[in-house]
């Protein structure tokens, strides 16, 4: 077929790139569509819907924070298409990871199994920072504690997904999913008709029904709320989202009490009792008295009523110990000793600086490697290593035979690249691609389709974070010409814009919960 006149000069490519096949003459049959959308539309009629896109995000308070200011979260004009046989390889191995890591969870915070049989050292789960203590021995009302996941993949230069790292603690970016669609669907309506796309929207009732699920024993009419750090939270755009579309209340720390062991909600009409909570606070901000007793964004004594059953907590606390960076390398071994399966889905290899062999390799060799902390997110602390400075791999040695447990190490991986509008014209960029799962109990695990691909928009970038620049594809995985059609709903949009009038204790509320609460970096 034509190449279009906003594709020309794409190449040539480098790895594995999504639209093009071999050398980059040939648009692969899922992208041809595309391709011609984009050719028939010409350069001025692109950059004209690529411009009324972004307006349309900014009037519409699609943001994220970076210290602390509000930016538009960027979105491509350009989708990103996933085959239906490929999603089906994704889907099932997602759900095969999140069904491995509920397992282990129990299991660490119960009878410990896995550290009697030798599948983990019991020092890799005792050391981490996000190992609590405090809840051990609390079980679930229905065995969730990954109510909401979210499994970062890549696909490397044979076009295979890997596994890069699991978010089982407050995974964000879901609500751009959501967002996206909607957004895309209004600007490329003809593109989106010519094809079969399975629809996200339906996202929220999923949700919804995982954390009704999840409520206390007895409870046949659960009381569900989403905690907020606040306003000014980097995330704060996806918290309201999602408490609007769910249908329930969105509150603070300071609108919940806890008395008599029990979590009430204070409204119009007196305190009313909570039965499940989808937090998107840390851990160590969600109560005061368990851990940083100073923080302002909690309920004091919200563990305790846990404990007696009273209220769920979504995600679990101590959830953070399955997605430590260190604990992400016995993942395959997790799945074959919980499930006795075989990993559908490879991580990407990984040295663990703890050991000496493997972290005298990496010493040898930091100028070729990714080096990561384990404890990092975000982009956040990652050196890679063929474009780090002397002095930079020299810091870095030092951090490691200070604490070698706080760092792993992989190879550069080149990162798949798809088509992305830039200044000067369509071009390949690298992506990754964050699925979210939702966890209703039993083994019922629905994993939303397509998920948010992340796009680092600088030439040659690998880090697609939002606070490096990074922006976002709508990801449309095609439907099974088999499977029936199923129907996009409408989503409406909530605006968080405004102004807001805060005395000094909600300042210091605020501040707290500007970056140390779901960080929300995407």
């Amino acid at each position: 077929m034509d190449t279009p006149e906003l594709l020309d000069g794409y190449g040539p490519v480098t790895g594995f790139d999504e639209m093009y096949a071999g050398s980059g003459s040939a648009v692969r049959p899922t992208y041809e569509g595309v391709a011609a959308a984009f050719g028939a539309m010409g350069p001025d009629e692109v950059r004209l819907r690529a411009d009324a896109l972004a307006s349309s995000y900014l009037d519409q308070g699609v943001t994220f924070g970076v210290a602390g200011e509000e930016r538009p979260f960027p979105l491509d004009i350009v989708p990103r298409l996933i085959e239906a046989a490929d999603w089906e390889h994704v889907e099932t191995g997602v759900r095969q990871r999140v069904l491995a890591l509920e397992a282990f969870l129990a299991d660490v915070y119960g009878p410990g199994e896995v550290f009697a049989d030798g599948v983990v050292p019991r020092r890799t789960v005792m050391t981490s920072p996000h190992f609590h203590r405090v809840v051990a021995g609390l079980e679930p009302a229905n065995g969730v504690r990954v109510h909401v996941s979210g499994v970062d993949l890549i696909r490397d230069g044979d076009g295979r997904f890997r596994v890069l790292e699991d978010n089982v603690r407050v995974p964000s970016g879901v609500s751009y999913v959501m967002t996206n669609r909607r957004a895309l669907s209004a600007s490329l309506p003809e593109l989106f008709a010519d094809h079969r796309i399975r629809p996200v929207a339906q996202y929220s009732q999923h949700l919804l029904a995982a954390l009704r699920a999840a409520a206390p024993a007895g409870i046949t009419d659960p009381t569900v709320v989403v905690l907020t750090p606040g306003v000014y939270n980097s995330a704060y755009f996806e918290h309201t989202l999602l408490a609007r579309t769910m249908g329930v209340e969105l509150v603070e720390g300071r609108d919940l009490v806890c008395r008599g062991g029990r979590v009430l909600m204070r409204t119009t009409n007196g305190l009313e009792p909570v039965h499940v909570i989808y937090r998107r606070i840390d851990d160590d901000w969600l109560d005061p008295e368990q851990f940083i007793a100073e923080s302002m964004l909690g309920v004091p004594g919200i563990i305790n009523a846990a404990r007696n059953g009273q209220v769920t907590i979504a995600n679990a606390v101590g959830n953070g110990v399955a997605d430590d960076k260190l604990l992400y390398t016995y993942l395959p071994d997790l799945v074959r000793y919980y499930l006795s399966e075989e990993p559908i889905l490879q991580n990407v290899d990984t040295w663990r600086l703890g050991e000496p062999d493997q972290r005298e390799e990496v010493l040898d060799r930091l100028d070729e490697l990714v080096l990561k902390p384990v404890d990092g997110s975000g982009g956040k602390g990652i050196v890679i290593g063929p474009a780090a400075t002397r002095a930079e791999l020299d810091e870095l040695r030092d951090k490691i035979l200070v604490d070698p447990r706080a760092w792993i190490a992989q190879p550069v991986i080149s990162l798949s690249t798809v088509p992305t509008l830039v200044e000067n014209g369509i071009r390949p960029r690298h992506v990754d691609l964050r699925p979210f799962a939702v966890n209703k109990g039993d083994g019922d695990v629905w994993v939303l389709p397509g998920g948010l691909t992340r796009v680092a928009l600088p030439e040659g970038e690998l880090i697609v974070n939002s606070s490096r620049g990074g922006g976002s594809k709508d990801t449309w995985v095609l439907a099974d010409p088999a499977e029936p059609e199923e129907d996009e709903l409408d989503v409406p949009l909530v605006e968080t814009t405004g102004t807001f009038t805060l005395d000094p204790a909600e300042l210091q509320v605020q501040e707290q919960g500007r970056g140390r609460a779901d960080g929300g970096d995407v």
